[in-house]
């Protein structure tokens, strides 16, 4: 077993001991606020807590996370959000998600998407294709027949500056006039999980946050799909958000934001 195989099989072991906390305290109430609007609950801490735990014994690799922080180390380091999509697990919403990656040299190379509620275990190494509760999957590509849509992240954010409500609303409603049909599920790694598995057809991500991307840019990578910045460079760590999609969608959520960001 080579070591990113090695890797992703520590990572699932950690998402399955964490799915149990998800899935025990699916409604939890808010018990961290952290901004207007921005709470953690309970399990946020203890699933973190867990692949904090979990992660660093068994690779000796620093973990960097949404709630307890950590060493953000660009040459390897675990990113994790212990719950992407809180307001809704705590409404039991089942657009919410437990999102692990390996981050080596500033790039994903082993990602673990887990989507409980919607029975969805999404992996993906460098260089491999997406597994969906261990099946291969497909390559995604224009070809798809059913309605195109776009996965927007959210409207509004207090943690984002640089695209603020009337931009992300402005990116909506410009993209509603094109064949693609703006969705928000409140949730990053859903909406990347969905682009990997062609439900989507491409999107964007507003999110500054690495935890919020990483994973999902290395499934719609892996799965064929074009991941650029939101401005169309490389997408990096440092990266302000992501666009992802097949190329013909990518090109249109990319033209989009240009447009719109740029007025």
């Amino acid at each position: 077993m080579d070591s990113t195989a090695r890797y992703l099989e520590i990572a699932e072991d950690a998402v399955a001991e964490a799915r149990r906390i998800f899935v025990s305290h699916l409604g939890a109430a808010p018990a961290l606020f952290k901004g207007d609007g921005d709470f953690a609950t309970e399990a946020d801490v203890a699933i973190e807590t867990l692949l904090h735990e979990k992660l660093t014994s068994a690779t000796g690799i620093p973990v960097y996370g949404e709630e307890l922080g950590g060493d953000l180390n660009e040459g390897a380091c675990w990113v994790v959000d212990p719950i992407d999509g809180t307001s809704n697990y705590s409404s039991g919403n089942p657009n919410c998600s437990i999102l692990v990656s390996l981050l080596h040299r500033g790039q994903p190379i082993v990602a673990v998407t887990e989507v409980p509620l919607l029975d969805m275990h999404l992996t993906a190494v460098d260089g491999g294709p997406v597994y969906l509760n261990g099946t291969a999957l497909p390559r995604v590509s224009d070809d798809n027949k059913a309605a195109a849509q776009v996965g927007v992240g959210s409207v509004r954010s207090p943690d984002s500056e640089d695209y603020p409500a009337e931009v992300r609303l402005g990116v909506m409603a410009t993209l509603a006039e094109t064949n693609l049909r703006p969705r928000i599920s409140g949730s990053v790694g859903v909406d990347f999980a969905f682009v990997a598995q062609g439900i989507y057809q491409a999107a964007v991500s507003f999110s500054p946050h690495l935890w919020d991307n990483c994973a999902g840019v290395l499934l719609a990578r892996s799965a064929g799909a074009v991941v650029t910045s939101p401005d169309g460079g490389p997408w990096t760590m440092r990266s302000e958000g992501a666009i992802a999609g097949t190329r013909r969608a990518h090109r249109i959520a990319l033209s989009t934001m240009k447009s719109v960001a740029s007025k």
